[in-house]
């Protein structure tokens, strides 16, 4: 008994630690957002101040450019996820199903595209987008985003499609579902947690991506969340309280976010294989 009981206390404390390892940043970040200015030095390392305000999320929102940079990643993010999903889906089904001429050749260049530091291609998309006036937009941001993240969502949802036996749309063809019929009724309810899981790997890619935000984009009205960060820095310091202030804000729609989309996940995680 002892013998079992050691190991299951191990196990447990060992995935404990681990949690709060992966927490204690989020732990950290409350702490400097609550602390007031006063107190922000005065008092050393301490794991929660002796006095708590808002003063700094009340100046963030009230008082700075956040509530615009807040928007802009908002909108930038969902359309970018909204439309990677839906060109991955069908991307993928198509890897997954069909054998078709020069498959390897496009596998290979989709590989390729992943392998170039993001850094070497600044400049050449820069030269891309102005001339087409998507420079300093919403929609230039987009248009970037999801060219960088459709390959790897392809994969990621063909991977998923492999994963469903090929009877269940040929038994609906039988029938009489034309394949789109049989895609849109069939494969992709059964789907969906793989499509949850590329929403989110790429909504939090582009809500997190600073490189291409700031190079791309030079006016404030453009500027998302990332980049609005960059704005509690000045070449006199760096307001702490206010920059931990805003990163507890941009929590907020990612947690919402992946609570919208948990069940799908959950079931992603559960349903294993599907049986034929």
């Amino acid at each position: 008994m002892r013998r079992r009981l050691l190991p299951t206390i191990a196990h447990r404390l060992a995935i404990l630690a681990y949690i709060l390892f992966a927490l204690f940043p989020l732990f950290w970040l409350l702490k400097v957002a609550v602390t007031p200015n006063d107190l922000m030095y005065s008092e050393g390392v301490r794991l929660w101040p002796s006095r708590t305000s808002l003063e700094h999320f009340r100046f963030v929102l009230e008082n700075s450019n956040f509530p615009l940079f807040f928007r802009n990643s908002v909108i930038v993010s969902l359309a970018t996820a909204a439309i990677v999903t839906v060109v991955s889906a069908f991307g993928g089904y198509a890897f997954s199903r069909f054998d078709f001429r020069g498959k390897l050749w496009i596998t290979g260049l989709l590989l390729v595209t992943q392998m170039f530091p993001l850094v070497m291609l600044i400049a050449p998309i820069f030269k891309m987008l102005s001339p087409l006036g998507l420079t300093n937009s919403l929609s230039g941001l987009v248009l970037v985003y999801t060219a960088f993240n459709v390959p790897f969502a392809i994969f990621l949802m063909q991977s998923f499609f492999d994963g469903i036996p090929k009877d269940l749309e040929e038994a609906a063809q039988i029938d009489g579902a034309s394949r789109f019929r049989a895609f849109a009724e069939i494969i992709v309810p059964l789907t969906l947690p793989g499509m949850a899981a590329t929403l989110g790997f790429v909504f939090t890619a582009a809500w997190s991506e600073l490189l291409f935000a700031l190079m791309l984009v030079s006016k404030v009205d453009a500027s998302t969340f990332p980049v609005g960060l960059l704005t509690f820095v000045s070449k006199f310091g760096v307001d702490f309280g206010q920059m931990m202030a805003a990163g507890v804000l941009a929590l907020i729609p990612a947690i919402l976010f992946f609570l919208l989309i948990q069940r799908f996940l959950v079931q992603g995680l559960t349903a294993g294989a599907v049986k034929g």
